[in-house]
């Protein structure tokens, strides 16, 4: 793959954790979309395809290592935006208060970042829908699309 398809992976990736963080900070149909701990890996999730893919664009010589980490970010995303989806479906299942929050919460980059690391929501909480689908499972589709655009590119001939 040629350095502008990992410049506009890069830039979607990062629009996303960028949605995100307006819809944390504005809300949507008065709702404030307070991150859970789910939310926040999956934002981590994010800035690692966002991450490996600018380094990717930016360093030819390593580019097939940096396309392999983008393809493991992106698995890694789709695990966690898995598991949010299937919670928010078994709302039982969830205790409330997540141990993971306390976790997450008193690593230094939240308490750095905290506008983007919090976690303060609870990962079962039913928010309006956008256009159909609830935040996970919008955040599960462009996973598994950016997996796909990766896996796809990752074994494509290049043409020299």
């Amino acid at each position: 793959m040629k350095r502008t398809p990992y410049l506009i992976l890069s830039i979607f990736s990062l629009s996303l954790v960028i949605f995100a963080v307006i819809l944390q900070q504005v809300g949507y149909q008065n709702v404030s979309f307070l991150p859970c701990p789910l939310c926040v890996l999956q934002r981590v999730g994010y800035l690692g395809v966002a991450i490996s893919c600018l380094l990717a664009a930016g360093i030819p010589i390593l580019r097939k290592l940096f396309h392999g980490l983008a393809m493991l970010a992106a698995g890694y995303g789709v695990a966690v935006a898995g598991h949010h989806v299937w919670l928010l479906s078994h709302p039982a299942e969830s205790c409330g208060i997540d141990p993971l929050e306390l976790w997450i919460n008193q690593l230094q980059v939240a308490n750095k970042l905290p506008w983007l690391f919090k976690a303060d929501g609870l990962c079962s909480a039913k928010l309006p829908a956008i256009l159909g689908l609830q935040v996970p499972e919008w955040s599960l589709v462009w996973f598994a699309i950016l997996l796909l655009v990766l896996l796809i590119t990752f074994f494509k001939k290049s043409q020299a």
